[in-house]
């Protein structure tokens, strides 16, 4: 019952880690105690049911707010999620009883290992609740970013804990494993944001605007897009010309049967007139209705001419509620009705040349994955803008989770992010991953304000992953060890 409660109480501690709690290290006290936990485990049965507990507490703790579309949602998402810290309690329990070295190095990899594949399976993967994301509020974690990215720290989030674990149990040799960690972190210390550049353009003037809706966290037809539309308009009449380099409205802010600007010829029209008056670069959130089963979820930009110049299609829709995976399999499920047609999903990362500076832009949920922001920013975006909605989940903690991870997002690519909502909460973020504009309420109509200074790129946007595949690598290259060492200690350290 001891291994329990301790992955019990990692759980808990993990969830703490997060916003709207924090502070972010704590998500390495979790990890220690979830670790601890396996490492006692007897069996591998109770290596499964430690991983369980701790999957299902974890998920449930931090992403309770999905409960805010039923629990037909929160329920198959949590258990999914769960699934993969249960596989790794039962396979890392094998390994136990292995000689000193093998244990840590596998906690490490099978840990990396099983998050590369949570970020990517099923039907896209889920990015939440990543240990290096938690980071987001540290400011020295933000810095190290821009070399390794959030996945490399949840690699030293993780070996740190493996090597407290150690630590604990006093295991032989523990402070060779310790050494290595400690010299990562004193590199990390003295290298902050060294190799990332700033590409010279002088600050930029962005007004983030944050119309709502006219029945925010409910849904009031037939006319609640084209009132939402309206909303956002007369916030944006009073910015007075001059006063912005770019506006920004969010997802959601136009679209629908009558209030798309690519369709309707007057709502873009109306928009255009802004951008004119004000003489500035606007970006807008549509979605646009294609037939009776499928639509698609754009950023449009309008240049200070008023006039149209492309769109950013959403390439990651979230399955069961921009699309049904495997419908015909779905039918029976009443709450799914909700979800008539399927999202098609753009192609690759569109940026927008703004003549001083380029942008790129990702939609909600692709925001809290590293790689598509990452991969507009190797095509040459500075800036980064991520429109979301919010609307579903009230005023619950998901959209500071989002800010949470937006924040990693320009810290890691050292660019700053525009992070824009419907209902939810607005900022500007630089990029050091610092909030440097006021926040805005949850549900309120506000226009939020700040300055940019367009970034150059990052080392972690050149390379990527890498340090999770190296860990990862390090990690099968034990276990094919790992898998014939059945001696002593004494036998594995002689090969050694």
């Amino acid at each position: 019952m001891k291994a329990v409660g301790l992955g019990i109480a990692g759980a808990v501690v993990s969830v703490l880690a997060f916003p709207p709690f924090g502070p972010g290290w704590l998500i390495l006290i979790g990890i220690t105690l979830f670790l601890l936990g396996l490492a006692l485990a007897s069996s591998r049965l109770q290596g499964l049911f430690i991983g369980t507990v701790y999957g299902v507490a974890f998920f449930a703790g931090l992403i309770w707010w999905i409960s805010e579309l039923g629990l037909v949602a929160l329920v198959p998402l949590v258990l999914l999620q769960a699934a993969f810290p249960a596989a790794y309690g039962w396979w890392l329990a094998r390994y136990n009883d292995r000689p000193p070295g093998v244990w840590p190095v596998l906690a490490v990899g099978g840990w990396v290992i099983m998050e590369l594949i949570r970020y990517r399976f099923p039907f896209g993967g889920f990015e939440w609740g990543g240990a290096g994301n938690a980071l987001s509020d540290q400011t020295w974690a933000r810095d190290g970013a821009s070399l390794i990215g959030a996945s490399g720290w949840t690699v030293i989030v993780v070996a740190v804990a493996v090597s407290l674990v150690l630590l604990i149990q006093g295991e032989r040799g523990r402070w060779l494993w310790v050494a290595p960690i400690v010299a990562v972190l004193v590199v990390l210390g003295g290298l902050p944001g060294r190799l990332s550049s700033v590409n010279g353009v002088a600050g930029k003037s962005v007004v983030i605007i944050q119309g709502s809706t006219p029945c925010p966290f409910e849904h009031c037809p037939p006319d609640e897009r084209l009132r939402t539309f309206e909303q956002h308009l007369a916030l944006t009449m009073m910015i007075a010309p001059g006063e912005a380099d770019l506006v920004v409205w969010s997802e959601g802010s136009t679209g629908g049967a009558n209030a798309d600007p690519v369709q309707n010829p007057e709502i873009g029209q109306a928009i255009g007139e802004q951008a004119r008056r004000i003489g500035a670069w606007m970006l807008v959130g549509s979605d646009r209705r294609l037939s009776d089963t499928e639509w698609i979820n754009a950023n449009v930009v309008f240049n200070p001419d008023g006039e149209i110049v492309g769109e950013y299609r959403k390439q990651h829709p979230v399955p069961f509620g921009e699309y049904i995976p495997f419908r015909p399999l779905f039918d029976w499920i009443p709450a799914l009705a909700q979800v008539p047609r399927d999202m098609i999903p753009g192609e690759g990362p569109v940026i927008f040349d703004l003549e001083t500076f380029e942008l790129g832009s990702v939609i909600s949920f692709e925001g809290s994955f590293s790689r598509y922001a990452r991969e507009h920013v190797r095509a040459g975006a500075g800036v980064i803008v991520v429109a979301t909605n919010e609307g579903s989940y009230s005023t619950t903690p998901a959209s500071e989770q989002l800010i949470g991870m937006t924040r990693m997002r320009a810290a890691e690519l050292r660019v700053p992010v525009v992070h824009s909502a419907v209902t939810g909460r607005s900022t500007v973020i630089d990029s050091s991953g610092a909030i440097v504009s006021d926040v805005s309420g949850l549900g309120t109509q506000q226009i939020i304000t700040g300055t940019i200074n367009p970034g150059g790129g990052s080392l972690y946007a050149i390379v990527g992953d890498v340090f999770f595949y190296i860990a990862a690598f390090a990690g099968v290259l034990m276990w094919w060890r790992a898998r014939s060492l059945v001696g002593s200690g004494d036998r594995f350290l002689e090969e050694e």
